[in-house]
């Protein structure tokens, strides 16, 4: 199993990886404070939460040579991006704050010959320029929206605004997009979760170029050098990256299952695939992340639909939950996703009350239980709203959730890549929902690929083995199981296989699929789950559907600031969550047996 220090990328020497290490229980607790002794040493961190070295870089260039004294700045892929984020920090942050708020656009030089290949990769950066008060504001709408750019467009662009390539857009700016007003939401969520305090400030440190990679690392930071030289366009086909887009969608749609050459002709899209019919290629979009996949499906339905509150069914991936309450009317937040909290909200429904639309995920994060989509796609027929199912865990391989939801969405930077170098979500219209033709409609109008050219030559790169992955994750996931639900000291083990909720799986899963890659557990107590993480000889650290098992105190890191509120919601905060990896599975089961036995001298009462 590999070994990463504190703060080193996961996977070690990566220049764009998704992950850090925080090997220990005491190391998360210390970055959750933000003691430095943690936080110095961190070289890299999950890409919404933490500003890579590349896009920091780039942006005090850009302070540098444009801003005034104080101004810091945060850059967007377009200048709509960048135009929802000022619009933000207008509507949260104190007039005082708002003093030199503006927008600049960088694009290529137009009075410079560039090559076609140049012209069409379409490089350009908004900078989003702001007094530093006004940091922690940027920061969350560029951490909850995922609108941000992504650390190889900043790497290539900063390139070439080096080179006086990239320059101050002249003409004036457009108007403002239509936008839907934000609401601060209830007063219980208004406190700040752990994502929203860490103090990134002090941890922008980037990554260290790696002296002594494996070959692997080597090649892919040679793959990245080429991109980046033929940046002018001398040797880049460029009709690969439309051609490697167009292969994660049909991946996506679930007619391209084999590898295949990019430059070769694409089967034929089926009209069931997906499990309905008169589905296309254009019915799946791509965005820079799996949290922008939700907010642009959060942002198409306030404008295709009457602006109403949402409702977020079971306990949230934290920035989901964020969305919802802060950009439109508000959330009616259930937090189990109970057959009671469905009775509940079928009564509401049956009294009167109306909604934009629901958003679950399939199974749940961190407990794995899965709502019931049958019910629910019922109850939304029957009372006119949207069904929005996020099925990063499951997956498609697995299951078919689509049938049941109007939008599914998808965090193609998770097990789809595997790698965990590359950001990428994906956004999925059913074509027989009942709202298809105003989203088709509304997405046609505003709907703009941010999705970097690079980014995509990597994820379908990594994504040509996924259902082969996918089924050996399966595996070795029912083999940990078997491990943990052996151990005394293991109290409960959250899989779909094993949840209460099995039947509301069962009923999207597919004819060849499992039960998914994510595992929790928790223990008898605090210092026996404190023993088990520290003693586990896995990479330790955020995200998860890496090819290589990585596990986290899930809730330590997502909830920090409200660990009583999971508590109450049924989520233990001393969970372990478990993202299991290819590896043999015969060492997988020796390195968990291993870590439980660490557990074995802890006594039960302890605290």
């Amino acid at each position: 199993m590999p070994s990463f220090a504190v703060g080193e990328s996961i996977p070690a020497h990566t220049a764009h990886a998704v992950s850090v290490s925080l090997p220990t229980w005491k190391a998360n607790v210390g970055y959750e404070e933000g003691e430095k002794a943690v936080v110095d040493k961190m070289t890299t961190g999950y890409p919404r939460f933490f500003i890579h070295k590349s896009i920091e870089a780039f942006a005090q260039d850009i302070t540098a040579k444009f801003g005034k004294p104080g101004q810091r700045a945060m850059l967007f892929p377009t200048r709509k991006a960048a135009q929802r984020c000022t619009q933000f920090i207008r509507d949260k942050a104190s007039q005082d704050d708002l003093a030199q708020l503006e927008v600049l656009n960088l694009v290529l030089d137009s009075t410079k010959k560039h090559s076609e290949a140049l012209q069409l990769v379409r490089p350009a950066v908004s900078a989003v320029l702001f007094q530093q008060e006004a940091f922690p504001i940027a920061k969350q709408y560029w951490q909850h929206s995922g609108d941000g750019v992504s650390s190889r467009r900043a790497e290539f662009c900063h390139g070439l605004f080096r080179d006086s390539l990239l320059v101050l857009e002249s003409s004036p700016q457009s108007p403002r997009p239509s936008y839907q007003k934000m609401s601060r939401g209830p007063r219980r969520y208004q406190r700040p979760m752990s994502i929203d305090g860490v103090n990134t400030s002090t941890s922008q440190t980037g990554i260290d170029s790696a002296k002594n990679g494996s070959s692997d690392e080597e090649a892919e930071a040679l793959e990245s050098s080429r991109f980046l030289e033929e940046r002018f366009g001398r040797n880049l086909d460029i009709s690969l990256v439309e051609n490697a887009k167009s292969a994660v969608r049909r991946r996506i749609a679930g007619v391209l299952t084999e590898d295949i050459d990019l430059t070769s002709t694409f089967p034929s899209m089926e009209s069931d695939a997906r499990g309905v019919s008169n589905f296309r290629e254009d019915d799946v979009y791509l965005a820079p992340c799996g949290m922008n996949a939700i907010f642009t499906a959060h942002q198409t339905l306030l404008k295709t639909r009457e602006p109403r509150k949402s409702i977020n069914f079971g306990f949230p991936y934290v920035d989901t939950l964020k969305i919802l309450q802060k950009f439109g009317p508000g959330c009616l937040f259930f937090g189990r996703a109970s057959a009671a909290d469905l009775d509940d909200l079928e009564a509401r429904l049956k009294g009167g009350e109306r909604f934009l639309g629901l958003f679950c995920e399939f199974p749940g994060n961190p407990l794995l239980t899965c709502p019931d989509l049958v019910r629910i796609r019922r109850l939304a027929d029957e009372y006119d709203f949207a069904v929005v199912v996020d099925e990063t865990i499951g997956t498609f391989v697995n299951v078919n959730v689509l049938p049941y939801a109007d939008i599914v969405v998808s965090s193609l930077t998770k097990m789809f890549s595997g790698e965990s170098n590359v950001m990428g979500g994906g956004l999925v219209l059913n074509p027989n929902g009942q709202y298809y033709k105003s989203l088709k409609e509304v997405l046609s109008r505003e709907f703009e690929d941010t999705y970097w050219a690079e980014d995509a030559i990597f994820l379908e790169r990594n994504s040509r083995d996924f259902i082969t992955r996918t089924s050996r994750v399966n595996m070795n996931s029912e083999s940990i199981c078997e491990v943990l639900l052996a151990h005394p000291n293991v109290t409960n083990v959250y899989y779909p296989k094993y949840s209460n909720t099995k039947a509301n799986y069962d009923a999207c899963k597919l004819p060849n699929g499992g039960y998914s890659g994510l595992i929790s557990c928790t223990l008898k107590n605090k210092a026996q789950a404190i023993a088990f993480f520290d003693a586990l000889d896995t990479a330790k650290g955020p995200s998860l559907g890496t090819n290589f098992t990585l596990t986290s105190p899930y809730v330590l890191l997502a909830h920090y600031q409200e660990l009583e509120w999971a508590r109450e919601l049924g989520v233990d905060p001393n969970l372990v969550r478990i993202s299991v990896g290819l590896e043999d599975p015969e060492v997988l089961k020796s390195v968990f047996t291993a870590a439980l036995k660490a557990t074995e001298g802890v006594p039960d009462d302890s605290s």
